[in-house]
């Protein structure tokens, strides 16, 4: 029941973050929705067409564009995260819970992803109606699919979360990453068969087939999903023995308790 209590207590935090800095979060949705906007009309202007013409180039960005923002938050929760406790101070409290800290990640990262879906969600909805593509919103499928493509990111973020314990400042690398993220989502899926090594390249690839093909998970190449869930395990593992790297190099240096 403690660790419950834990993971209820995350996710109330969530919710009264979303409530009672309601125009923040307005702000969020609106602002992913400007910089679709702006990469739907840009492609548009470049292709000089209409929605019509771009056929499934335009499904393709739609689809695209939700992978990257439940991307951003999955890296954003661990590595904002860290760099925001410890200019709070309150960092080293976290560390002294006595369920320990890890299970105060996991239940973190448990309550972000529930509040994303939601945002992602009304975002989705919006370039949807903006596009005129309704795409399959099979959530039994989409919902699995989504946590095992971003699992591999959470594992990013752990590595950058762990960076940010030893070295604190490191939002200039956090925005390049931001970036980083768009190859691997926007990268052509046959320009070599290593594409399917890299984090989000895979799960885009098969989140598009339910969303444009109209499958289902039972319905997609059980080795394509497989090798889904090997591929993040490993990002994911090794995020997380990154960070327990550099948290022990912290906890050596004293590094904690303070920004």
């Amino acid at each position: 029941m403690r660790y419950l209590a834990v993971f209820m207590a995350q996710l109330k935090i969530r919710y009264i973050y979303l409530k009672r800095y309601y125009f923040d979060t307005i702000s969020m949705i609106v602002t992913m929705f400007i910089i679709f906007l702006l990469i739907f009309y840009g492609s548009m202007a470049l292709m000089g067409g209409t929605p019509a013409d771009m056929g499934e180039t335009l499904e393709g960005i739609v689809v695209g564009f939700m992978v990257w923002s439940f991307a951003l938050v999955a890296y954003g929760t661990l590595s904002w995260g860290m760099i925001e406790e410890a200019q709070q101070g309150t960092l080293e409290q976290l560390y002294m819970s006595p369920l320990g800290f890890g299970w105060v990640t996991i239940s973190r990262v448990a309550a972000h992803f529930i509040i994303n879906v939601f945002t992602v969600f009304i975002v989705l909805l919006l370039m949807m109606a903006t596009t005129g593509k309704w795409l399959n919103l099979d959530i039994l499928s989409l919902i699995p699919l989504v946590l095992l493509t971003i699992a591999g990111v959470y594992g990013i973020g752990f590595f950058m979360g762990g960076l940010a314990l030893v070295f604190k400042r490191v939002q200039s690398a956090l925005q390049i990453l931001q970036f980083v993220l768009v190859i691997f989502i926007a990268a052509p899926f046959g320009w070599s068969p290593f594409m399917r090594f890299l984090p989000l390249s895979l799960g885009t690839r098969l989140i598009g087939q339910v969303m444009i093909g109209e499958q289902t998970l039972l319905q997609l190449p059980p080795g394509d999903v497989l090798f889904l869930v090997g591929n993040s395990a490993v990002y994911f593992g090794l995020g997380f023995l990154t960070f327990k790297f550099f948290e022990n190099i912290a906890r050596d240096r004293g590094l904690l308790g303070h920004y």
